[in-house]
């Protein structure tokens, strides 16, 4: 059989498929066991969000997942990427495996929003005492799943195929020295025995609506780099920069010139980019020129060849420009995530399904954020759709941001997180 005609099949199949599960409606069971779990999957995140544990120590929180899934029959490994959580459902009828992930690790940020379930616990990060909360919603995808894997558990009649819940720690990125997250997992075997086909998560939103979803296809969210640059200058008396070589001003001229990659060399029309330099470190005293400077900053890009293009050149810039001012400079990298890309035919493929759990008015065609997600890894191995969902009070103004001490979300927006999983996963299912 021809490439062409291959391709001819697939849309004439792809086609025949969306139209069919336009017509569908929502399963009445999943929807009627998701109404009647909605109290119980507030009551997990609520103890999930008094409870925060930070990433690769989320010990309690996986202890709890674990023997929740257990008591569904569910098969469970647990201590996958050191406190991660694995559960497999096999349906009464072959077929595809359908990966459903949720990350369950909080962050260092102390809380301010005064709910009944505030978190007041306290840590120890990077030798600094802090606070821990649930600042980005990852207490209310665990729960979510948590709900969907009861709710398919108790269907597997419904179910032609294999389902495979990830309860995923360290999202926002292990500790120094440590491995950890999406990547972790993926080594450990994850997404095998047995294979993984598609995989689905979302996220959260404190600025979208309760019973709204936002979606993209191709690249949703960016490829995180962190990166580090050491500048080597020579020490001498402020009264007298001549007798040295000033790393500070070397720093300033990189920092100046990595921005004409953006805005001269990178090409903007395609996706955005961002090179931001967050932390400068140099000097002791006001009448000293220092001998060394480190900068510390991220790369965000939503396009490979762009990404390619951006490091590179920051490469080849950063040691140029300091050789220029009569100093040494080394540029290193480390990457956090990978561009979130969401499969335009998985993406085509389950739009269908979204719409007619939400309602089409309610599935919003988004622009993509400059944030990142390591959901991405998983997305490299194997077709992956990730999306957003409304946590926003409708009406509410100035929602606080992800990552902030006074970070809300409307717990009546979880419901809907639940049904579109669950029907998520039947519909692919399905299909196969």
């Amino acid at each position: 059989m021809s490439i062409q005609t291959q391709s001819t099949l697939l849309i004439i199949w792809l086609t025949i498929f969306t139209s069919t599960i336009r017509a569908q409606k929502i399963d009445p069971d999943v929807d009627a066991m998701a109404n009647k779990l909605e109290n119980k999957v507030i009551e997990w995140r609520r103890d999930f969000h008094q409870n925060p544990e930070l990433s690769n120590r989320e010990f309690k929180t996986a202890k709890k997942i674990a023997e929740h899934l257990k008591g569904l029959g569910i098969q469970v490994t647990e201590n996958v990427a050191k406190t991660g959580v694995v559960g497999i459902l096999k349906g009464d009828n072959p077929g595809k495996t359908v990966a459903l992930r949720a990350d369950i690790d909080a962050l260092p940020v102390t809380e301010r929003v005064d709910v009944p379930f505030k978190s007041t616990v306290k840590t120890t990060f990077l030798d600094t005492e802090v606070g821990v909360s649930h600042a980005c919603g990852h207490d209310t995808h665990t729960a979510i799943l948590m709900g969907v894997a009861e709710i398919l558990s108790k269907y597997k009649e419904k179910i032609k195929g294999t389902v495979k819940f990830i309860f995923q720690p360290a999202e926002e990125g292990p500790p120094p020295g440590e491995e950890g997250g999406a990547k972790l997992m993926i080594k450990e075997g994850v997404l095998k025995n047995p294979d993984v086909d598609a995989i689905f998560g979302l996220h959260i939103n404190s600025g979208t609506d309760v019973g709204k979803i936002r979606y993209k296809p191709g690249g949703t969210m960016a490829a995180v780099e962190r990166f580090v640059i050491n500048v080597k200058g020579k020490q001498t008396h402020g009264s007298a920069p001549w007798t040295g070589v000033d790393p500070i001003l070397i720093s300033a001229k990189i920092v100046d010139g990595l921005q004409t990659i953006i805005s001269r060399e990178s090409p903007l029309v395609n996706e955005a980019a961002v090179i931001t330099v967050g932390k400068i470190t140099s000097g002791v005293r006001f009448n000293i020129i220092p001998e060394t400077a480190e900068l510390i900053g991220t790369v965000r890009t939503l396009d490979p060849q762009m990404r390619e293009l951006i490091i590179r050149r920051m490469k080849e810039m950063v040691p140029s420009i300091a050789k220029t001012y009569g100093g040494e400079a080394t540029i290193d990298f480390q990457n956090n995530t990978s561009i979130t890309y969401n499969d335009p035919d998985l993406v085509n493929m389950m739009l269908p399904t979204i719409q007619r759990i939400a309602g089409p008015e309610n599935v919003i065609l988004s622009k993509a954020t400059t944030g990142g997600e390591d959901f991405s890894y998983f997305q490299e191995v194997v077709p992956g759709f990730y999306f957003f969902l409304g946590g926003k009070t409708p009406g509410a103004q100035n929602a606080a941001s992800h990552h902030t001490p006074d970070f809300y979300i409307d717990e009546s927006g979880l419901k809907l997180g639940v049904k579109v999983m669950s029907q998520l996963t039947l519909d692919y299912l399905n299909a196969q």
